[in-house]
Formats: structure tokens, C-alpha cells, sequence
């Protein structure tokens, strides 16, 4: 991928090779600095300055090809590599003889590091091994014998421009490990927000056809038993991570009210008064109990815990009957925001939440619990056999923001609890109940 990579080389490699333009008008003034302190003992110093305003200019022109990864070409290396190699090999002609056996710095002197630096960022420790063992070669050649100084010197720039070569490797591959790791959980946070669109829209859709079909019988009962089928496929794609991107329209589904919810609000950032989206639900057997002030959110986040809401109102049609009754308490606290749905079904079995997952009914893992976790909350159930149940959504709210609940607990309008001021269901009795996983 073109795009990834010219992304992860400008993190990693940008400011290597800053240092790297820096470092070679660094060492070229320091190298002219070296000459002019010892102009006079130099047999033929025109010699030097030629080189010298050679390696000026070509240093200060190419400082555009030492930028990045792209502009540094092979041919550009080749010939810095060998103006390095030819300021090595001039040195005898330039200077005196006793001051080269002596150890006296050549002319590019530690500018040479530079051009051998340039090849272990561009190409790893492979391409550096390569330079700096060919300025090891012209060391040796212009000193004539390997004296210690110089087997010192050579060593340095071998072990340096390997190990740095061997880190920029190291860097590249630990990136783009990263980038894939990124786009992994990139694709699978926008499959999971698929599969909850799936689950709130087609299958909704395709479950309804099935038992309305059962019911009316005749070619209505095979058009119910073939969306059947194709509910269980489909339900089978998204369990297994295929799933299909597209959106059907469900108004006429039970669980309209969460499509409903996901598209109301504004998208310009303004915050949104969750009651708004959460009054749609009530109704003749859906009771709810919210503050009296507004309960401002994000609109993203309000509209994703509003479908949270419809589809545990979805569960509760679903799994406790048309004649079941609901609750929903909105409780407005200085750092988060608490929804509460309560019914007054049969409860969850034990095991029963595994066993659908397993089966690829996702609508908890994915439509409630996965879009509290998007949101940086969580989802809590709570379920006892016969005595109905509470899915109980929390969302913090973002730093900064003290909602109408600070210094306390917000007050609520208890008016629509159908006599329940606490907000339980019936059969509550208060008690407090076990934990289960999500249906």
C-alpha cells in the first residue's frame, strides 16, 4: 500500500534524515576549519581548496536530496560515496607525508561519515556494511599500513553505520507491524458497527417475516420459511466476520424506534438532549423516567446509546412477549450518564446469552454491549429467572463536561413509573440480583 508506506517512512525516517542534512554542514565547516587551522604545513594547499569548494558546493546543492527516502536515489549515494572516497585518496597529494603518517585527518575527515550514514538510512545495515568497508579500503590505501589509529577509526565508522542501519530496519518493520495492527482493528471496530446495523435493520426484518408467515400460512408461510433461511445465513456471515454493507429501512419492524434514533440529532457537533431521542419509545407499556433539565451528549454518542435503548426495548418484545412491560430510567450524574431498561419477563436463563452467541445472535454483544464499548462505556446485566430484566448503560461523559447532574444525583420525573418511583419492575421487590452476560 503506497499511501501506508509513505506514511510510516515520514515517521520513522523524516527526522533521521533532518539529522542527517545537519551532520553534513556540520562536518563540512568543521573539516574547512580543520585545513585553515593547518593551511601553512600543506605542500600544496590550492590542491585542498579545490577539493574543499568542490565539497561546498556539492554538500550545500544536494541538502534537497538528503530530505527523504525518495529524493536520496542510488546514483546520488554512488557519487557522494565516491567525492568521500576521492578527498581520502587526495590527502597524500594535499598534505605532508609526516603528517599522514602521524594521523592526520584527511581531507573530508568526519564529513565521510555523513555519505556512509546516508546508505544505512536509505537502504539498512546492508547498504552501510557495504560503504563503510570501501572507506575502510581508502583509509588503509592512504595511510599506506594499517596503524591503530586508523584500524580505530574504520572500525567506528563500521560499527556505527551498521548498528544505525540495523535500528532503521528494526523501526520500519516494528511500523508497519503497527500500521497492520491498526488497520486490523480498524476493520474490525467498522465490521462490528456493520453487524450491529445488520442486526438492528435486516434481521429484525427477516425475523419478523418469518413469524408473521408462520402465522398467515399458505405462500406466506414459505415466504417466511425462505427469509428463515436467509436469516440464518445471514447470521452466520456476520458471526463468522463477512458481513455485507447495506442498510434496509425497518420502520415497519418492532425495533423501528433505534433506526429512528440513530438518524435523528444533528451532525454539526452541537450536543443533543438524550430525552429527545429516548421520547419515542415510550408508550402504552414503555414507562419512562428522565430529569427534568436536559441531558446534553455529543449527538454521535447520543444517538448510539439511544439504539443501545431500542435494542434492549427489541429484547425485551422479542424474548418477554408483546404484553410485557418496560422501563427506562434516565439518571443524568456529574461524570456519566446511566440508562436503565427493565422488564417484567420471564428473566434470561442461565447459559442462555453463550448459547445464542454461539448460535450468531449477536443483537447484545454488538448492539448493546459493542456500542457502549465504542463509546468508552459499558453494559450491565442483570437477570434473575422469573423475575424479569434490567440492562443497565453507562456512558461516561468527556472531561470537561460536569453535565445537570453535578453536586448530586440529577432529580427525575417520576410521573411515568406507573407507581414504581424506584423505577423496578415488578417482582423487583428490590432485591438486589446476580450478574449475567447480555442477551
Amino acid at each position: 500500500m503506497p499511501g501506508r508506506e509513505k506514511v510510516m517512512r515520514m515517521s520513522v525516517e523524516q527526522p533521521l534524515w533532518r539529522a542527517l542534512a545537519g551532520y553534513r554542514v556540520l562536518t563540512l565547516l568543521y573539516a574547512i576549519g580543520l585545513f585553515a587551522t593547518a593551511y601553512e604545513e600543506f605542500p600544496r594547499p590550492w590542491l585542498a581548496v579545490g577539493y574543499y569548494a568542490v565539497l561546498a558546493g556539492w554538500t550545500l546543492a544536494t541538502l534537497p536530496k538528503v530530505a527523504n527516502a525518495a529524493a536520496c536515489t542510488k546514483r546520488f549515494l554512488a557519487a557522494d560515496l565516491t567525492l568521500a572516497l576521492t578527498g581520502i585518496l587526495l590527502t597524500p597529494l594535499a598534505d605532508a607525508p609526516e603528517r599522514v603518517h602521524a594521523g592526520g585527518p584527511t581531507l573530508p575527515s568526519i564529513w565521510t561519515a555523513g555519505a556512509v550514514l546516508a546508505f544505512a538510512v536509505k537502504g539498512g545495515w546492508r547498504w552501510a556494511a557495504l560503504a563503510s568497508s570501501l572507506v575502510a579500503v581508502a583509509n588503509l590505501v592512504e595511510r599506506g599500513s594499517p596503524a591503530r589509529d586508523t584500524v580505530h577509526n574504520v572500525i567506528l565508522v563500521w560499527v556505527a553505520s551498521i548498528a544505525i542501519g540495523y535500528v532503521v530496519e528494526v523501526a520500519r518493520a516494528s511500523e508497519r507491524t503497527l500500521a497492520r495492527a491498526l488497520e486490523i482493528e480498524a476493520a474490525t471496530r467498522e465490521r462490528e458497527r456493520l453487524a450491529r446495523d445488520i442486526h438492528d435493520s435486516v434481521l429484525q426484518v427477516l425475523a419478523m417475516v418469518q413469524r408473521r408467515g408462520a402465522v398467515i400460512g399458505g405462500e406466506a408461510a414459505e415466504l417466511g420459511r425462505m427469509a428463515g433461511e436467509q436469516e440464518v445465513a445471514l447470521r452466520t456471515l456476520v458471526s463468522g466476520g463477512l458481513v455485507p454493507a447495506g442498510r434496509t429501512p425497518r420502520d415497519a419492524a418492532p425495533g423501528a424506534a433505534v433506526t429512528a434514533a440513530e438518524r435523528a440529532g444533528p451532525d454539526d457537533g452541537a450536543p443533543v438532549d438524550l430525552r429527545t431521542l429516548l421520547a419515542p419509545f415510550a408508550g402504552s407499556r414503555i414507562a419512562l423516567a428522565e430529569p427534568g433539565a436536559p441531558v446534553l451528549l455529543p449527538p454521535a454518542a447520543a444517538r448510539e446509546l439511544a439504539a443501545a435503548v431500542g435494542a434492549a426495548l427489541d429484547n425485551v418484545r422479542r424474548h418477554a412477549g408483546e404484553g410485557a412491560r418496560a422501563w427506562i430510567l434516565v439518571e443524568d450524574e456529574p461524570h456519566e450518564v446511566i440508562v436503565s431498561v427493565r422488564d417484567d419477563g420471564p428473566g434470561i436463563p442461565e447459559g442462555r446469552l453463550a448459547e445464542a452467541e454461539g448460535e450468531g445472535r449477536l443483537g447484545v454483544a454488538l448492539s448493546i454491549r459493542g456500542r457502549l464499548r465504542d463509546l468508552g462505556g459499558r453494559a450491565d446485566l442483570i437477570s434473575v429467572p422469573g423475575q424479569g430484566t434490567e440492562v443497565e448503560l453507562r456512558l461516561p461523559r468527556p472531561a470537561g463536561d460536569g453535565g445537570t447532574g453535578a453536586g448530586g444525583p440529577a432529580h427525575h420525573d417520576d410521573s411515568d413509573h406507573d407507581g414504581l418511583p424506584d423505577g423496578r419492575g415488578p417482582g423487583t421487590d428490590g432485591d438486589p440480583r446476580g450478574k449475567a452476560e447480555q442477551r
